[in-house]
């Protein structure tokens, strides 16, 4: 399971602490959250049976800002995104945009793609 331009990681984690420890280290490194959202309550506010999943989401407006002023359409992909969730057989479950495949879809240079980089930070929550 690793579709096209998505990195997927196994977690030893619960989806709630894989986010808390997310959202923890991403505060401590000077991050902006700018939401978190339990898609599993929000599906059932609609009648829907989903199963645990939950995602943040955040960046740096300065990173970001960067980006944006080298491709307006990145916006389409940021602020960036980490989610959690967990299949049927009860593993948690993480993905977030492969860098390199947005530097191959906005052109950017490798230096600018490191802007995009989380996987020091999912290693981190999903040791």
């Amino acid at each position: 399971m690793n579709p096209e331009g998505l990195i997927v990681k196994q977690s030893r984690h619960s989806v709630k602490e894989t986010i808390d420890l997310a959202k923890e280290l991403l505060e401590r490194s000077g991050a902006k959250i700018y939401a978190r959202i339990d898609q599993q309550a929000e599906a059932a506010s609609s009648n829907i049976k989903l199963g645990k999943l939950e995602y943040l989401l955040f960046g740096s407006p300065a990173k970001g800002g960067q980006l944006m002023a080298v491709d307006p359409l990145i916006a389409l992909d940021l602020p960036l995104k980490i989610i959690a969730w967990e299949d049927s057989s009860g593993n948690t479950w993480v993905a977030y945009n492969d860098p390199s495949h947005l530097m191959q879809r906005y052109s950017l240079t490798p230096q600018q793609a490191t802007l995009t980089d989380i996987s020091t930070l999912v290693e981190a929550v999903t040791k």
